[in-house]
């Protein structure tokens, strides 16, 4: 039995005694979010991973993407980002690569690491189309969905699969003119340019209970893909992106009645004063699935520091009620993340979701207890309740006060330590 078929029969099972404990609820509160379908624990029968729930009431978790690139392939650099994104925090990997021996490479992050992997097959099969038949639009039906089934036998606990692109969004597209910032989504791209040559419908739509008849066997989430995702703020809410959102949100419907736990993606580029409207009606439309927020970055004019950009979108997504955020690192638009960057993407991330889980959750002990640590000037417990207590002492250790009660900012005139001398405030 699946975990979806599990849930709905009132079974608990060890994963989600796992998650709630990690979470602070209830195993019954994660079985009937499961059973809802506004909870998912993707899984794989494949490879045992450390279990994690994505969905309303938890905490928002944090995808890192890796994956070498046509110009940069460098296994044991995407090893070392796959134990860099672990290390750093993220609750899951997406592993993505366009260059070199995919299978090789997928192998050898997914040994490396105990976070549940996603993947996008549809990358492996039209690269492979282009390696085997010259042209990547060459891939047949076939091939696709032999993907989707090798990659889910490799133990792939979800997988982002473009389901929602098929003839309505196209002719959507088409008839609002175009966009200012074209199609930033690879496989939204790969599979429009399939669809256009082949003059045939898109087979992850049309053979979508085949997908599922894999998806199902293999025990793999499916993540229903934002193909039509804006590449620029001022393409985005546009008809196409919500055209496909309305296909996405019937798709989850049928992969639910399935018994394939779902997630539901959403636009990558974004301004502040549109992210509320988009999550809502991506959680109305889909009876509150849980939600993939793909950055979402607010401007599209700060390259190097889109890192940033992205943490202001999806702190804000986290609070509006986005249940899973992909990091964006400082290289996004520039070049292939290197370690470093995975590693500052991800607490970049984390930052931010745990902002929104200020809000969504009503979750502020930490910051109550960090309040009163720097007001009793105990630095232990600031570097233990710090989100990423090694940056922390590395700066404080490289700076060192004449006075250890204070840090070099103020030094001997310290607000803190004066006000501590004079009178007790303590609360």
């Amino acid at each position: 039995m699946g975990m979806l078929e599990d849930a709905a029969a009132g079974r608990l099972n060890d994963e989600m005694r796992l998650v709630a404990q990690a979470e602070g609820k209830s195993p019954e509160f994660i079985r009937r979010g499961i059973a809802s379908g506004r909870i998912v624990i993707p899984i794989s029968p494949y490879r045992e991973t450390r279990p994690v729930g994505i969905g309303k009431g938890l905490r928002t978790k944090v995808n890192a993407s890796i994956g070498t690139s046509s110009d940069i392939v460098d296994v044991d650099m995407e090893v070392e980002k796959a134990r860099v994104a672990e290390s750093a925090g993220a609750d899951t990997l997406m592993e993505l690569s366009t260059g070199g021996d995919l299978r090789e490479i997928r192998r050898r992050v997914i040994e490396v690491t105990s976070l549940s992997v996603g993947s996008v097959p549809l990358y492996q099969a039209f690269i492979e189309a282009i390696r085997k038949h010259g042209a990547g639009v060459d891939m047949t039906e076939d091939e696709l969905f032999r993907a989707v089934d090798e990659q889910a036998r490799m133990g792939t606990n979800f997988m982002a699969i473009h389901t929602g692109i098929n003839r309505i969004c196209l002719e959507r597209l088409k008839a609002q003119g175009g966009r200012f910032g074209g199609l930033c989504s690879r496989g939204g791209a790969f599979m429009i340019a399939w669809m256009l040559h082949n003059e045939k419908e898109n087979p992850l739509y049309s053979e979508f209970d085949y997908l599922l008849e894999i998806l199902k066997e293999h025990e793999v989430t499916l993540s229903l893909g934002n193909g039509m995702r804006a590449g620029a703020i001022h393409d985005s809410t546009d008809r196409a992106q919500i055209q496909e959102l309305v296909i996405n949100a019937e798709l989850a419907d049928r992969a639910q009645a399935a018994g394939v736990q779902t997630i539901v993606e959403g636009p990558g580029h974004i301004p502040v004063d549109e992210i509320e409207a988009n999550i809502r009606i991506m959680k109305r439309m889909t009876d509150e699935r849980p939600f993939y927020m793909l950055g979402p970055l607010v401007t599209d004019i700060a390259p190097g520091y889109d890192h940033i950009v992205a943490a202001i979108g999806a702190s804000l997504s986290s609070a509006y009620g986005a249940d899973f955020i992909c990091y964006v690192t400082p290289a996004e638009h520039l070049a292939l993340p290197t370690p470093e960057d995975v590693r500052e993407g991800v607490i970049a991330a984390r930052i931010a979701a745990y902002i929104g889980d200020m809000i969504k959750l009503s979750r502020r002990d930490r910051d109550l207890e960090m309040g009163r640590a720097r007001r009793d000037l105990l630095w232990d417990m600031q570097f233990h309740l710090a989100l990423d207590p090694q940056r922390a002492r590395q700066i404080r250790a490289e700076r060192e006060p004449a006075d250890s009660r204070v840090c070099t900012m103020c030094g001997d005139y310290c607000a803190l330590k004066i006000i501590k001398s004079s009178i007790n405030l303590s609360k």
